[in-house]
């Protein structure tokens, strides 16, 4: 089965609800709201952190052309994103290669990637900048991330913003081999898989904080021709299955040739197999739905369109709390170390 088209699975028994090929962002479900997946083949640093190559021809502060394969976003002449606020969700941003640089209005910075991610609550209001760094001068600086936005419920939307770092090497991981002794690989950001021992800690005021919200964000990596059994969710839950990665899979006895966004039904355990060729990557995302009515504008996601409208007024009027950065896109010098700064001024310093 080919997915250039959406396709609904009705019968009632049947585990898949939808097929939709991927775009940009991915299509999500509540408690979801946004799936961004960049894979951006940068050249080699110039030294000054930006790209070693012309960027004739970009529209810069607003190229998402993937010209040569990358992309600048909104950032000139390091590409990324520079300061823009957020009010009324949760950022969570997996780094699975290269580095971010991160700077906010809480004074916190952060410099992460291979394989660490970062859980921003932006509740009331937060500013923040998201850099790409290219240190590497002698090389391609490939950067791939997802970027997930996780919705807030309206009684926590006007929480203190909240920031959160987890080191790639506290992430839970579990491995499974089939009876072929073919290995499928889980790396649980949140949620629970019992091989995987104890989740970590979401913000205390998320939806995933909720001990009957069920979110769950994993990835999934399986070996060609490995085969493994998704469990099932518990009633109640919705649950999309991001196929990004590989060349054929079987989800649920369907065949898909093409990478797709895959609705399931969240209480049926889904048999997963991989085609005999390639290497298959997925994103699991999963949650209990908030359902509640949502207003969004841009950065802004609240219930009503009054709350948007109040959302502006504040950010006008506050800078939801100013910008203690020399610049609107800080990037935190040429020595590659991974660290975090908190607010409180306690520092993380990781390995490279």
């Amino acid at each position: 089965m080919t997915t250039t088209q959406p396709v609904t699975i009705s019968a009632s028994r049947q585990a898949i609800v939808q097929i939709q090929p991927l775009g940009f962002p991915w299509v999500t479900v509540d408690p979801f709201l946004f799936c961004a997946y960049h894979d951006d083949a940068y050249p080699a640093g110039n030294g000054a952190m930006g790209p070693a190559a012309s960027l004739a021809g970009r529209n810069l502060g607003q190229d998402f052309s993937r010209k040569d394969g990358w992309s600048m976003y909104h950032g000139n002449p390091i590409p990324g994103f520079p300061s823009h606020p957020h009010r009324g969700f949760e950022t969570v941003t997996i780094v699975r290669k290269g580095l971010i640089d991160h700077s906010d209005s809480l004074g916190a910075a952060a410099r992460f990637g291979q394989g660490d991610v970062q859980w921003l609550t932006a509740g009331r209001g937060i500013v923040h900048a998201e850099m790409f760094p290219l240190l590497d001068t002698a090389a391609p600086n490939t950067t791939e991330l997802f970027q997930i936005w996780l919705n807030l419920p309206a009684r926590n939307k006007m929480v203190a913003p909240h920031f959160t770092m987890f080191w790639a090497q506290d992430i839970p991981r579990a491995s499974f081999e089939d009876e072929q002794g073919r290995r499928t690989d889980v790396s649980v950001v949140a949620g629970q898989l019992a091989e995987a021992g104890a989740p970590l800690p979401p913000p205390p005021d998320s939806w995933a904080a909720q001990s009957d919200a069920d979110v769950a964000i994993w990835t999934v990596k399986m070996q060609a021709g490995a085969h493994w059994q998704l469990p099932p969710a518990k009633p109640g839950s919705r649950r999309s299955l991001y196929f990004f990665k590989g060349q054929t899979v079987e989800v649920a006895g369907e065949r898909i040739d093409s990478h797709a966004a895959i609705e399931l039904r969240g209480d049926a355990a889904v048999d997963i197999v991989n085609g005999p060729d390639e290497v298959a990557e997925f994103l699991l995302l999963q949650g209990r739905p908030i359902a509640e009515p949502v207003a969004q504008y841009g950065p802004f996601v609240m219930n009503t369109q009054a709350e948007i409208h109040q959302a502006f007024a504040d950010y006008q009027s506050t800078q939801f709390g100013g910008w203690p950065w020399p610049d609107s896109a800080p990037v935190h010098g040429q020595e590659p170390t991974r660290f975090a700064r908190h607010p409180s001024g306690r520092e993380e310093l990781q390995k490279t």
